[in-house]
Protein backbone atom coordinates (compact mmCIF):
# COMPACT_ATOMS: atom_id res chain seq x y z
CA UNK A 1 0.00 0.00 0.00
CA UNK A 2 1.37 3.41 -0.91
CA UNK A 3 1.76 6.42 1.40
CA UNK A 4 -1.47 7.96 2.65
CA UNK A 5 -2.49 11.02 0.64
CA UNK A 6 -4.58 14.04 1.48
CA UNK A 7 -7.15 12.92 -1.11
CA UNK A 8 -7.46 9.51 0.56
CA UNK A 9 -7.96 11.16 3.92
CA UNK A 10 -10.61 13.46 2.51
CA UNK A 11 -12.42 10.57 0.83
CA UNK A 12 -12.35 8.23 3.84
CA UNK A 13 -15.94 7.18 4.47
CA UNK A 14 -17.39 5.63 7.62
CA UNK A 15 -17.99 1.89 7.77
CA UNK A 16 -20.00 -0.35 10.03
CA UNK A 17 -16.96 -0.71 12.27
CA UNK A 18 -14.06 1.62 13.12
CA UNK A 19 -11.03 1.26 10.86
CA UNK A 20 -7.57 2.90 10.50
CA UNK A 21 -5.53 4.34 7.65
CA UNK A 22 -1.78 4.26 8.28
CA UNK A 23 0.15 7.49 7.57
CA UNK A 24 3.65 6.27 8.42
CA UNK A 25 5.94 6.09 11.47
CA UNK A 26 3.13 5.22 13.88
CA UNK A 27 0.71 7.90 12.65
CA UNK A 28 -2.73 6.79 11.47
CA UNK A 29 -6.21 8.18 10.82
CA UNK A 30 -8.91 6.51 12.87
CA UNK A 31 -12.29 6.59 11.06
CA UNK A 32 -15.34 6.08 13.30
CA UNK A 33 -18.74 4.65 12.29
CA UNK A 34 -20.32 8.08 12.90
CA UNK A 35 -17.94 9.66 10.38
CA UNK A 36 -15.56 11.32 12.84
CA UNK A 37 -11.87 11.11 11.86
CA UNK A 38 -9.11 11.31 14.49
CA UNK A 39 -5.34 11.46 14.15
CA UNK A 40 -3.54 9.04 16.45
CA UNK A 41 0.14 8.30 17.08
CA UNK A 42 1.37 4.95 18.40
CA UNK A 43 4.86 4.82 19.92
CA UNK A 44 6.88 3.04 22.58
CA UNK A 45 8.51 4.69 25.58
CA UNK A 46 10.51 2.90 28.27
CA UNK A 47 9.45 -0.34 26.65
CA UNK A 48 5.73 0.39 26.98
CA UNK A 49 3.35 0.79 24.02
CA UNK A 50 1.58 4.19 24.19
CA UNK A 51 -0.79 6.23 22.03
CA UNK A 52 -1.70 9.94 21.92
CA UNK A 53 -4.18 12.02 19.96
CA UNK A 54 -2.92 14.59 17.46
CA UNK A 55 -6.22 16.22 16.58
CA UNK A 56 -9.33 15.85 14.47
CA UNK A 57 -9.58 15.97 10.67
CA UNK A 58 -10.30 18.32 8.90
CA UNK A 59 -9.31 20.84 11.62
CA UNK A 60 -5.86 19.19 11.56
CA UNK A 61 -4.69 18.36 8.04
CA UNK A 62 -2.51 15.43 7.07
CA UNK A 63 0.54 17.68 6.79
CA UNK A 64 -0.08 19.18 10.22
CA UNK A 65 -0.58 15.73 11.74
CA UNK A 66 2.77 14.63 10.32
CA UNK A 67 4.47 17.73 11.78
CA UNK A 68 2.99 16.92 15.20
CA UNK A 69 4.16 13.30 14.81
CA UNK A 70 7.71 14.42 14.02
CA UNK A 71 7.76 16.77 17.06
CA UNK A 72 6.63 13.89 19.28
CA UNK A 73 9.35 11.64 17.87
CA UNK A 74 11.97 14.30 18.63
CA UNK A 75 10.78 14.47 22.24
CA UNK A 76 10.98 10.69 22.54
CA UNK A 77 14.48 10.71 21.08
CA UNK A 78 15.45 13.27 23.77
CA UNK A 79 14.17 10.99 26.51
CA UNK A 80 10.88 12.81 27.02
CA UNK A 81 7.54 11.02 26.93
CA UNK A 82 5.26 13.08 24.59
CA UNK A 83 2.18 12.02 26.56
CA UNK A 84 3.70 13.11 29.88
CA UNK A 85 4.90 16.37 28.31
CA UNK A 86 1.37 17.05 27.18
CA UNK A 87 -0.05 16.47 30.69
CA UNK A 88 2.60 18.73 32.22
CA UNK A 89 1.84 21.48 29.70
CA UNK A 90 -1.87 21.22 30.47
CA UNK A 91 -1.25 21.49 34.21
CA UNK A 92 1.00 24.49 33.67
CA UNK A 93 -1.67 26.18 31.57
CA UNK A 94 -4.34 25.53 34.19
CA UNK A 95 -2.01 26.84 36.88
CA UNK A 96 -1.30 29.96 34.81
CA UNK A 97 -5.02 30.64 34.40
CA UNK A 98 -5.71 30.15 38.10
CA UNK A 99 -2.67 32.27 38.95
CA UNK A 100 -3.35 34.99 36.38
CA UNK A 101 -3.15 38.57 37.53
CA UNK A 102 -6.91 39.00 37.21
CA UNK A 103 -7.72 35.77 39.08
CA UNK A 104 -5.40 36.66 41.96
CA UNK A 105 -6.59 40.26 42.17
CA UNK A 106 -10.25 39.19 42.17
CA UNK A 107 -9.48 36.78 45.02
CA UNK A 108 -7.89 39.70 46.91
CA UNK A 109 -10.95 41.83 46.17
CA UNK A 110 -13.34 39.12 47.39
CA UNK A 111 -11.51 38.96 50.71
CA UNK A 112 -11.32 42.73 51.21
CA UNK A 113 -14.74 43.81 49.88
CA UNK A 114 -16.68 43.04 53.10
CA UNK A 115 -14.51 45.59 54.92
CA UNK A 116 -15.27 48.42 52.47
CA UNK A 117 -18.25 50.67 51.97
CA UNK A 118 -20.15 49.91 48.78
CA UNK A 119 -19.06 53.00 46.84
CA UNK A 120 -15.36 52.42 47.61
CA UNK A 121 -15.56 48.75 46.63
CA UNK A 122 -17.28 49.69 43.37
CA UNK A 123 -14.52 52.21 42.61
CA UNK A 124 -11.73 49.69 43.24
CA UNK A 125 -13.33 47.09 40.98
CA UNK A 126 -14.06 49.56 38.20
CA UNK A 127 -10.54 51.06 38.16
CA UNK A 128 -8.96 47.62 37.88
CA UNK A 129 -11.38 46.46 35.19
CA UNK A 130 -10.85 49.56 33.07
CA UNK A 131 -7.17 50.32 33.61
CA UNK A 132 -5.41 47.02 34.34
CA UNK A 133 -7.24 43.83 33.35
CA UNK A 134 -7.43 44.48 29.58
CA UNK A 135 -3.61 44.53 29.39
CA UNK A 136 -2.35 42.45 32.32
CA UNK A 137 -5.35 40.39 33.44
CA UNK A 138 -4.57 37.17 31.56
CA UNK A 139 -0.85 37.13 32.30
CA UNK A 140 0.45 34.92 35.13
CA UNK A 141 1.00 37.28 38.04
CA UNK A 142 4.60 36.13 38.34
CA UNK A 143 5.25 37.23 34.74
CA UNK A 144 3.98 40.80 35.25
CA UNK A 145 6.85 43.25 35.55
CA UNK A 146 7.15 46.74 36.99
CA UNK A 147 7.56 48.06 33.46
CA UNK A 148 4.27 46.53 32.34
CA UNK A 149 2.45 48.08 35.28
CA UNK A 150 4.08 51.46 34.65
CA UNK A 151 2.82 51.45 31.04
CA UNK A 152 -0.75 50.96 32.33
CA UNK A 153 -0.37 53.69 34.93
CA UNK A 154 1.03 56.13 32.37
CA UNK A 155 -2.05 55.61 30.23
CA UNK A 156 -4.11 56.84 33.17
CA UNK A 157 -1.82 59.83 33.74
CA UNK A 158 -1.91 60.78 30.04
CA UNK A 159 -5.67 61.23 30.16
CA UNK A 160 -5.24 63.63 33.08
CA UNK A 161 -6.36 61.31 35.90
CA UNK A 162 -3.22 61.50 38.04
CA UNK A 163 -5.09 60.86 41.29
CA UNK A 164 -6.69 57.74 39.76
CA UNK A 165 -3.23 56.51 38.75
CA UNK A 166 -1.99 56.89 42.34
CA UNK A 167 -5.04 55.08 43.72
CA UNK A 168 -4.65 52.26 41.21
CA UNK A 169 -0.99 51.86 42.15
CA UNK A 170 -2.00 51.61 45.80
CA UNK A 171 -4.42 48.80 44.91
CA UNK A 172 -1.69 46.96 43.00
CA UNK A 173 0.74 47.21 45.91
CA UNK A 174 -1.90 45.67 48.19
CA UNK A 175 -2.73 42.96 45.64
CA UNK A 176 0.92 41.87 45.50
CA UNK A 177 1.20 41.90 49.28
CA UNK A 178 -1.82 39.61 49.39
CA UNK A 179 -0.39 37.42 46.61
CA UNK A 180 2.89 36.98 48.45
CA UNK A 181 1.07 35.94 51.63
CA UNK A 182 -0.89 33.35 49.64
CA UNK A 183 2.12 32.04 47.67
CA UNK A 184 0.90 33.43 44.34
CA UNK A 185 3.90 35.73 43.96
CA UNK A 186 7.37 36.10 45.43
CA UNK A 187 8.04 39.83 44.99
CA UNK A 188 6.01 43.03 45.09
CA UNK A 189 6.86 44.51 41.70
CA UNK A 190 4.19 47.21 42.14
CA UNK A 191 6.01 48.59 45.19
CA UNK A 192 9.00 49.34 42.95
CA UNK A 193 6.90 52.06 41.29
CA UNK A 194 6.21 54.11 44.42
CA UNK A 195 7.44 57.59 43.60
CA UNK A 196 7.45 56.97 39.84
CA UNK A 197 4.20 58.84 39.12
CA UNK A 198 3.73 62.62 38.89
CA UNK A 199 2.72 64.25 42.14
CA UNK A 200 -1.05 64.39 42.46
CA UNK A 201 -2.40 67.82 43.26
CA UNK A 202 -5.45 67.24 45.44
CA UNK A 203 -8.65 68.84 44.20
CA UNK A 204 -11.58 69.60 46.43
CA UNK A 205 -15.12 69.13 45.27
CA UNK A 206 -16.36 72.19 43.35
CA UNK A 207 -17.92 74.56 45.86
CA UNK A 208 -19.03 78.14 46.43
CA UNK A 209 -17.35 80.47 48.92
CA UNK A 210 -18.47 83.92 47.78
CA UNK A 211 -21.51 84.99 49.88
CA UNK A 212 -23.14 86.74 46.92
CA UNK A 213 -22.85 83.60 44.81
CA UNK A 214 -24.24 81.48 47.66
CA UNK A 215 -27.21 83.82 47.76
CA UNK A 216 -27.73 83.32 44.03
CA UNK A 217 -27.67 79.57 44.59
CA UNK A 218 -30.35 79.79 47.29
CA UNK A 219 -32.58 81.93 45.11
CA UNK A 220 -32.10 79.53 42.20
CA UNK A 221 -33.17 76.66 44.45
CA UNK A 222 -36.28 78.57 45.48
CA UNK A 223 -37.16 78.94 41.82
CA UNK A 224 -36.35 75.36 40.85
CA UNK A 225 -39.13 74.06 38.59
CA UNK A 226 -38.27 70.36 38.57
CA UNK A 227 -39.45 67.50 40.76
CA UNK A 228 -41.11 68.50 44.03
CA UNK A 229 -38.99 66.00 45.98
CA UNK A 230 -35.77 67.17 44.30
CA UNK A 231 -36.67 70.78 45.11
CA UNK A 232 -37.00 69.97 48.82
CA UNK A 233 -33.78 67.97 48.75
CA UNK A 234 -32.04 71.02 47.28
CA UNK A 235 -33.53 73.24 49.99
CA UNK A 236 -32.61 70.94 52.87
CA UNK A 237 -29.12 69.92 51.69
CA UNK A 238 -27.39 73.26 52.50
CA UNK A 239 -29.00 73.32 55.97
CA UNK A 240 -27.63 69.92 57.06
CA UNK A 241 -24.52 69.57 54.80
CA UNK A 242 -24.25 65.83 55.39
CA UNK A 243 -22.54 63.53 52.91
CA UNK A 244 -24.63 62.95 49.75
CA UNK A 245 -25.07 59.25 50.48
CA UNK A 246 -26.23 59.92 54.03
CA UNK A 247 -28.86 62.36 52.85
CA UNK A 248 -29.93 60.27 49.88
CA UNK A 249 -30.56 57.23 52.11
CA UNK A 250 -32.23 59.22 54.92
CA UNK A 251 -35.29 57.49 56.35
CA UNK A 252 -38.20 59.07 58.17
CA UNK A 253 -37.56 56.80 61.17
CA UNK A 254 -34.22 58.58 61.69
CA UNK A 255 -35.87 61.96 62.29
CA UNK A 256 -37.33 63.32 65.51
CA UNK A 257 -38.87 66.56 64.33
CA UNK A 258 -40.21 67.42 67.78
CA UNK A 259 -36.69 67.23 69.21
CA UNK A 260 -35.21 68.70 66.00
CA UNK A 261 -32.56 66.04 65.52
CA UNK A 262 -31.61 63.63 62.75
CA UNK A 263 -29.87 60.44 63.90
CA UNK A 264 -27.82 58.93 61.07
CA UNK A 265 -27.18 55.24 61.84
CA UNK A 266 -23.63 53.97 61.69
CA UNK A 267 -24.48 51.72 58.76
CA UNK A 268 -24.89 54.82 56.56
CA UNK A 269 -21.72 56.56 57.73
CA UNK A 270 -18.52 56.68 55.73
CA UNK A 271 -16.37 54.08 57.45
CA UNK A 272 -15.16 50.54 57.04
CA UNK A 273 -17.89 47.95 57.32
CA UNK A 274 -15.92 46.14 60.01
CA UNK A 275 -16.22 49.19 62.29
CA UNK A 276 -19.90 49.91 61.76
CA UNK A 277 -21.13 47.27 64.16
CA UNK A 278 -19.56 49.10 67.11
CA UNK A 279 -19.80 52.68 65.84
CA UNK A 280 -22.15 55.28 67.27
CA UNK A 281 -24.69 57.11 65.08
CA UNK A 282 -24.06 60.67 63.97
CA UNK A 283 -26.43 63.31 65.36
CA UNK A 284 -27.43 66.24 63.17
CA UNK A 285 -29.20 69.09 65.00
CA UNK A 286 -31.95 70.54 62.83
CA UNK A 287 -32.60 74.24 62.53
CA UNK A 288 -36.14 75.64 62.62
CA UNK A 289 -35.92 76.11 58.86
CA UNK A 290 -34.93 72.46 58.29
CA UNK A 291 -37.73 71.16 60.52
CA UNK A 292 -40.27 73.34 58.71
CA UNK A 293 -39.16 72.01 55.30
CA UNK A 294 -39.30 68.41 56.50
CA UNK A 295 -42.81 68.93 57.85
CA UNK A 296 -43.86 70.34 54.48
CA UNK A 297 -42.38 67.33 52.70
CA UNK A 298 -43.75 64.68 55.05
CA UNK A 299 -47.29 64.58 53.60
CA UNK A 300 -45.82 63.73 50.20
CA UNK A 301 -43.17 61.11 51.09
CA UNK A 302 -44.10 60.14 54.66
CA UNK A 303 -45.65 56.89 53.43
CA UNK A 304 -42.30 55.90 51.95
CA UNK A 305 -39.40 54.46 53.90
CA UNK A 306 -37.15 57.16 52.45
CA UNK A 307 -37.42 60.89 52.96
CA UNK A 308 -36.24 61.39 49.37
CA UNK A 309 -37.50 58.35 47.40
CA UNK A 310 -36.58 57.73 43.79
CA UNK A 311 -38.78 58.83 40.93
CA UNK A 312 -39.30 55.29 39.61
CA UNK A 313 -39.95 53.55 42.94
CA UNK A 314 -40.63 54.80 46.45
CA UNK A 315 -38.95 51.62 47.70
CA UNK A 316 -35.57 52.94 46.58
CA UNK A 317 -33.76 56.14 47.57
CA UNK A 318 -33.17 59.05 45.26
CA UNK A 319 -30.52 58.47 42.60
CA UNK A 320 -27.03 59.58 43.57
CA UNK A 321 -26.89 61.88 40.55
CA UNK A 322 -30.19 63.69 41.08
CA UNK A 323 -28.90 66.66 43.06
CA UNK A 324 -25.85 67.18 40.84
CA UNK A 325 -28.02 67.06 37.72
CA UNK A 326 -30.34 69.69 39.22
CA UNK A 327 -27.39 71.94 40.10
CA UNK A 328 -26.18 71.69 36.52
CA UNK A 329 -29.62 72.63 35.17
CA UNK A 330 -29.65 75.67 37.46
CA UNK A 331 -26.39 76.92 35.93
CA UNK A 332 -23.83 75.71 38.49
CA UNK A 333 -22.14 73.05 36.35
CA UNK A 334 -18.44 72.84 37.22
CA UNK A 335 -18.97 75.34 40.04
CA UNK A 336 -20.79 73.24 42.64
CA UNK A 337 -21.67 69.61 43.35
CA UNK A 338 -23.71 68.15 46.20
CA UNK A 339 -20.62 67.21 48.20
CA UNK A 340 -19.35 70.75 47.73
CA UNK A 341 -22.08 71.99 50.11
CA UNK A 342 -20.04 70.49 52.94
CA UNK A 343 -16.99 72.50 51.91
CA UNK A 344 -19.16 75.58 51.49
CA UNK A 345 -20.50 75.28 55.04
CA UNK A 346 -17.12 74.40 56.54
CA UNK A 347 -15.39 77.36 54.92
CA UNK A 348 -18.11 79.86 55.84
CA UNK A 349 -18.54 78.67 59.43
CA UNK A 350 -14.83 78.84 60.10
CA UNK A 351 -14.66 82.34 58.58
CA UNK A 352 -17.62 83.37 60.74
CA UNK A 353 -15.64 82.39 63.83
CA UNK A 354 -17.27 79.14 64.89
CA UNK A 355 -15.12 76.64 66.77
CA UNK A 356 -13.17 74.61 64.23
CA UNK A 357 -13.57 71.40 66.22
CA UNK A 358 -17.34 71.82 66.48
CA UNK A 359 -17.47 72.34 62.72
CA UNK A 360 -15.43 69.16 62.16
CA UNK A 361 -17.61 67.23 64.58
CA UNK A 362 -20.73 68.38 62.74
CA UNK A 363 -19.15 67.23 59.48
CA UNK A 364 -18.62 63.79 61.10
CA UNK A 365 -14.87 64.15 60.67
CA UNK A 366 -12.21 62.98 63.06
CA UNK A 367 -11.86 65.66 65.71
CA UNK A 368 -8.51 67.20 66.56
CA UNK A 369 -6.73 66.52 69.81
CA UNK A 370 -7.58 69.99 71.17
CA UNK A 371 -11.23 69.20 71.83
CA UNK A 372 -10.27 65.86 73.33
CA UNK A 373 -7.94 67.60 75.75
CA UNK A 374 -10.60 70.12 76.72
CA UNK A 375 -13.20 67.46 77.42
CA UNK A 376 -11.20 64.50 78.74
CA UNK A 377 -7.70 65.62 79.57
CA UNK A 378 -5.59 62.47 79.68
CA UNK A 379 -8.48 60.11 80.38
CA UNK A 380 -9.14 56.93 78.44
CA UNK A 381 -9.80 57.62 74.73
CA UNK A 382 -12.46 54.92 74.73
CA UNK A 383 -14.77 57.41 76.46
CA UNK A 384 -14.48 59.95 73.65
CA UNK A 385 -17.19 58.43 71.51
CA UNK A 386 -19.66 58.26 74.37
CA UNK A 387 -19.06 61.81 75.56
CA UNK A 388 -19.69 63.26 72.10
CA UNK A 389 -23.07 61.61 71.89
CA UNK A 390 -24.37 62.98 75.15
CA UNK A 391 -27.04 65.63 74.61
CA UNK A 392 -25.17 68.36 76.47
CA UNK A 393 -22.50 68.39 73.77
CA UNK A 394 -25.15 69.06 71.17
CA UNK A 395 -25.87 72.51 72.56
CA UNK A 396 -22.99 74.20 70.78
CA UNK A 397 -23.78 72.51 67.52
CA UNK A 398 -27.47 73.35 67.83
CA UNK A 399 -26.58 77.04 68.16
CA UNK A 400 -24.19 76.76 65.23
CA UNK A 401 -26.69 75.02 62.94
CA UNK A 402 -29.42 77.55 63.74
CA UNK A 403 -27.03 80.44 63.17
CA UNK A 404 -26.00 78.85 59.87
CA UNK A 405 -29.62 78.58 58.71
CA UNK A 406 -30.25 82.22 59.69
CA UNK A 407 -27.09 83.26 57.86
CA UNK A 408 -28.30 81.51 54.69
CA UNK A 409 -31.64 83.27 55.01
CA UNK A 410 -29.79 86.57 55.08
CA UNK A 411 -27.81 85.64 51.96
CA UNK A 412 -30.99 84.60 50.18
CA UNK A 413 -32.38 88.13 50.33
CA UNK A 414 -30.89 90.20 47.48
CA UNK A 415 -29.10 93.35 48.59
CA UNK A 416 -31.24 96.44 47.92
CA UNK A 417 -29.99 98.72 45.21
CA UNK A 418 -28.58 102.04 46.43
CA UNK A 419 -30.63 105.02 45.09
CA UNK A 420 -28.72 107.33 42.78
CA UNK A 421 -29.18 110.35 45.08
CA UNK A 422 -27.80 108.40 48.00
CA UNK A 423 -24.85 107.30 45.92
CA UNK A 424 -24.08 110.91 45.01
CA UNK A 425 -24.26 112.03 48.64
CA UNK A 426 -21.90 109.21 49.60
CA UNK A 427 -19.50 110.23 46.89
CA UNK A 428 -19.49 113.88 48.03
CA UNK A 429 -18.94 112.83 51.62
CA UNK A 430 -15.96 110.82 50.51
CA UNK A 431 -14.52 113.71 48.49
CA UNK A 432 -15.39 112.15 45.20
CA UNK A 433 -17.84 114.89 44.04
CA UNK A 434 -17.18 118.31 42.54
CA UNK A 435 -18.06 121.33 44.70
Amino acid sequence: MGELTAVAVRNARPREKMYRLAAGKGLFLQVMPNGARYWRLKYRFAGKPLMISLGVFPEVSLAEAREARDEARKLRASGIDPSMKRRVDKLQLECAVENSFEAVSRAWYAEMEPQWVESYARGVRRRLEINIYPWLGKLPIVDVTSGMILVCLRRIVERGAVETAHRTLNYLVEIYRWAIRHNNATRNVAADLIGALPVSVGQNFPTLTDPDRIGELLRAIDGYAGSYITRYALKIAPLVFTRPGEMRKAMWTEFDLDEAVWTIPAVNLKMRKALKATADPHLVPLSRQAVALLRELQPLTGSSLFVFPGERSIKRPMSDGTINAALCRMGFKGELVHHGLRHMASTALNELGWDEDEVELQLSHKVKRSIIDRQLGNQDKNRIRAIYNKAKYLDGRRRMMQAWADYLDGLREPKPAVPMSAAKRSARAGGGGQG
